[in-house]
């Protein structure tokens, strides 16, 4: 009878690092480590990255080849150079160089530049699990409550030619060239055509065919898009144009009001400590119907849910608000000022809804009709239930406020009420008491601060790598630090607190 075997066990994979060339004693290190002020940004980086779970960052280099660099080494000194302003592999391959902080960190080991791209691109889907961390010691320790926050977004330029935008025409015109001289390649010919702006090999060449192919697919989706909005929105076909070194970005003006490829990063900031409490980019040239996402963010980074959040008035359209109203949020923003259109009438401010009746009445006591209902498009494609009640004419044209009410008495005032009328009202209201502007305040000096930090000292103002992912890992990244470092500020406060309330105890007895 055969002997029945076990089936062997399944090979696990498991990581190999190589030994970094100095120990904490090594004579070159502890050089360093005495040209090194106690309170060094280097010193401070190492300590809080002591602070994080690096198991899933050692599993994502399971199964491969060679020993890699020790990833707790290169992410500190990814965070140290982060901090700095420098966001570039090659400048970090630069720097472990040229830079004593930086060598001190990685303890000898001199990275290649491929190995630093390699390590971004590893750690770029771990950065949300990072970045939960030191929220969730931060909330353990009773340093922030995390239900009461301040979004914000700041436009930032993607790392493309705002000069090489190409609409449709010329982008078709481009992949038939390169297929022409693609094809000569295969033949073993020289292309009849090369073009300045084609690749001079035909490796570059088939890369190139496949980022424009990869362009010519979001620019349809870009038409598409632009077909769904109101015609009277809508950007003509010629001028809808699209980046091919960067399709994912998106395209608008940006701060200092230049057309060009951008991303959008969007910012909570917590109001009762400097922790960021939620952080994500994305492809779009304005702030409208971020606050859900943003609100989900939050939860996912910190395991609580917003009470409270200050917003401008980008976040206060009446899409945004319902989000906001269903997850329990209450939002404070500035309203945007009635249009009164060319000539000046009475807002519909003065019109008051009766919820029981479903009607407006005039400021005359008059109930308006409801006339029509339906949906219509906003500034983009996404579209709005809508219904517009009128005044009979009768009324209209016996009114003593006929003139400064309605454009023409004769066919009666009109006023439109959205599917998020109730949410926009409930907004007027909360904002209209002097707690309300008293909270409000507190955003300017929380989360404008956090963008004009990095902007000034962070150096965002260009990301460093190509493609929306890229972009939400450098903005990952410069979070991570960020909170590490306000976790370690915000535990000493802490401590000097306890420390000064028990001396003063013992003074006391």
């Amino acid at each position: 009878m055969p002997i029945v075997r076990p089936a062997p066990a399944p090979h696990t994979p498991h990581a190999r690092f190589a030994n970094a060339p100095w120990h904490d004693d090594h004579p070159q290190r502890r050089a360093l480590a005495q040209r090194l002020p106690p309170d060094h940004l280097a010193r401070r980086v190492e300590a809080a990255v002591h602070r994080l779970n690096l198991r899933a960052l050692h599993d994502a280099y399971a199964g491969t080849g060679s020993h890699a660099h020790p990833p707790a080494l290169l992410l500190r000194a990814v965070l140290f150079e982060t901090q700095r302003g420098h966001h570039s592999p090659a400048t970090w391959f630069r720097d472990a160089h040229e830079c004593e902080p930086l060598r001190w960190l990685l303890r000898g080991c001199c990275p290649s530049r491929s190995c630093w791209y390699a390590f971004k691109d590893r750690v770029a889907p771990l950065l949300t699990s990072l970045n939960a961390q030191p929220l969730t010691l931060a909330v353990d320790a009773a340093l922030t409550p995390a239900t009461r926050g301040a979004e914000d977004g700041t436009l930032v330029a993607a790392n493309a030619s705002r000069h090489r935008l190409l609409n449709e025409a010329r982008l078709d015109q481009r992949l038939t060239l390169l297929a022409a001289a693609i094809a000569a390649d295969r033949r073993g010919e020289t292309p009849a055509v090369v073009p300045a702006w084609m690749a001079k090999w035909p490796h570059g060449r088939r890369q190139q065919q496949q980022q424009f192919t990869k362009a010519r697919l979001q620019l349809s989706s870009r038409h598409a898009r632009n077909l769904r909005k109101s015609p009277s929105k809508q950007t003509a076909k010629a001028r809808v144009v699209i980046s091919v070194s960067d399709p994912e970005a998106a395209l608008g003006l940006d701060k200092e009001k230049v057309f060009r490829p951008l991303y959008n990063t969007q910012l909570v900031d917590d109001l009762d400590s400097p922790f960021i409490l939620g952080y994500e980019v994305f492809a779009q040239p304005n702030d409208a119907g971020l606050v859900g996402t943003m609100m989900e963010r939050v939860q996912v980074l910190t395991g609580r849910r917003l009470e409270q959040l200050l917003a401008d008035t980008a976040y206060a359209g009446g899409a945004d608000l319902k989000a906001a109203a269903t997850a329990g949020v209450l939002v404070y923003a500035p309203l945007p000022a009635e249009p009164t259109g060319a000539v000046k009438q009475l807002p519909k401010s003065q019109f008051t809804w009766l919820a029981a009746e479903q009607t407006y009445v005039c400021p005359q006591g008059q109930r308006l009709v409801l006339e029509a209902a339906g949906a219509k498009k906003r500034s983009g494609p996404e579209t709005v239930v809508v219904k517009r009640y009128r005044c009979p004419p009768v009324h209209c044209l016996a009114c003593p406020l006929a003139a400064a009410c309605a454009l023409k008495p004769a066919s009666g005032r009109t006023v439109s009420r959205s599917e998020h009328e109730e949410e926009i009202e409930a907004l007027r209201e909360r904002m209209g008491s002097a707690e309300a502007q008293a909270l409000y305040k507190l955003r300017r000096q929380t989360v404008e601060l956090v963008n004009a930090d990095w902007k000034e000292h962070r150096k965002l103002r260009r990301f460093s790598g190509r493609g929306l992912e890229r972009a939400r890992c450098q903005v990952g990244l410069i979070v991570l630090v960020h909170n590490l470092l306000t976790l370690l500020k915000e535990e000493a406060k802490a401590k000097a607190a306890a420390a000064a309330a028990a001396n003063a105890a013992q003074i006391a007895t």
